[in-house]
């Protein structure tokens, strides 16, 4: 069957992703600077004009090229659209292994033994000071995607989710979801699900295929904290009944569905993150009320500090037809997501979906999805 070849594949290559991590050999890089070798106990500002101006600015929007001499493009610390999306294990990452360590040039060397991390830290600190916008959301907060539960932090994403059956007719569900970034806190969504289904009729001619109900979506952050690591977000998504009725893949009506979600970073890199929601069809006669709530907890890895990120979590999942008599469906997803590319850009995912009661005509589920957050570079680039 059909998830009797999947699994197989996707542990070796679970496997293959870790051994690779682990032998993975630290690259050579360009030489330090110096003066750099010199900054003891110092404030960030000064460390910043010691071991970085020369290259990045004064002000942080990158020395004029006849001063640098080299051609690679150098970023611009004051642009907030960048700077405060990215965590601090990322900005420490590139100071102190250099460029390479995220995929980015070589003329950016390794501060590791000129600057103590204490003082990069400080450095970081000064350099986090060059946004003056405090409406973006801090990196620290763009927590690991889970399986099932809608993240509150606003993203730059492109989403290949796929679900597949383990019992009954074969059905592999897909989800293609593209997520725009709009200013600080708000975020576009487009939701394009497919199906292919197995014909299991004595006639039958073997796999076909449709498209479902198209979501559009629109998420605020409303209320973020880098200090409290907390992030809460209100949403609302309309899904549009174009899907293919004969293949049951459309609900047949309009249905609003506002949602609010939450992420919170625990001790040693821990996070929790929460969704809760209704569905609310324009008409009763083709589709219930429903609500639902979704839990997800975790903790992220690195291999080698910096390296290659893992992140295991567990989901537990509820839905609940809002009418008299109806049974909560419990779920609980367990997941791991790991990193692909250097620049962390590139991510993937799989577990499975496991019902909890009320079993008959409910069976669990393969999960996976590829993730590419694409502002920060190519799919094929930062690897």
């Amino acid at each position: 069957m059909l998830i009797s070849f999947l699994v197989p594949w996707f542990v070796m290559f679970t496997g293959v992703l870790m051994a690779h991590g682990a032998q993975a050999a630290a690259p050579a890089l360009a030489p330090i600077p110096p003066a750099a070798s010199h900054a003891q106990d110092q404030s960030g500002r000064a460390l910043y004009a010691t071991a970085c101006a020369g290259c990045h600015g004064i002000n942080g929007s990158g020395a004029p090229r006849a001063q640098v001499a080299f051609t690679d493009p150098l970023p611009d610390f004051r642009d907030c659209q960048f700077a405060p999306r990215e965590p601090d294990a990322d900005w420490l990452a590139v100071i102190h292994d250099g460029g390479p360590a995220r995929a980015f040039g070589r003329m950016m060397p390794a501060f590791a033994g000129a600057l103590t991390l204490e003082q990069m830290e400080r450095v970081l600190a000064h350099v986090r000071g060059f946004c003056t916008d405090a409406a973006w959301p801090r990196g620290e907060l763009n927590l690991p995607r889970p399986l099932l539960t809608e993240k509150a932090f606003p993203e730059d994403e492109l989403v290949l989710s796929t679900s597949v059956a383990t019992k009954g007719a074969g059905a592999v569900s897909n989800k293609l979801v593209y997520e725009k970034r709009l200013g600080p806190r708000n975020q576009l969504e487009v939701v394009v699900p497919f199906t292919f289904l197995q014909d299991d009729s004595p006639d039958a001619t073997g796999w076909g295929g449709g498209v479902g109900d198209l979501t559009l979506g629109m998420k605020r952050a409303v209320a973020h904290s880098h200090t409290r690591g907390t992030i809460f977000s209100v949403a609302g998504e309309i899904i549009v009944p174009i899907g293919d009725d004969a293949l049951g893949l459309s609900k047949g009506t309009p249905i609003f569905e506002p949602f609010v979600s939450f992420g919170q970073v625990l001790p040693a890199d821990g996070f929790i993150q929460a969704q809760a929601g209704i569905e609310l069809p324009f008409d009763r006669e083709l589709a219930e009320r429903e609500a639902f709530w979704r839990v997800a907890l975790g903790r992220s890895f690195s291999q080698r500090h910096w390296g290659r990120s893992w992140s295991p979590m567990v989901e537990l999942v509820a839905a609940r037809e809002l009418e008299s008599g109806a049974t909560t469906h419990w779920d609980i997803a367990p997941g791991l997501q790991v990193s692909l590319s250097k620049r962390q850009h590139v991510l993937a995912a799989g577990g499975v979906r496991l019902p909890l009661n009320d079993r008959d005509g409910r069976h669990p589920q393969v999960l996976f999805y590829v993730l590419w957050d694409w502002f920060d570079g190519s799919l094929f680039g930062g690897w």
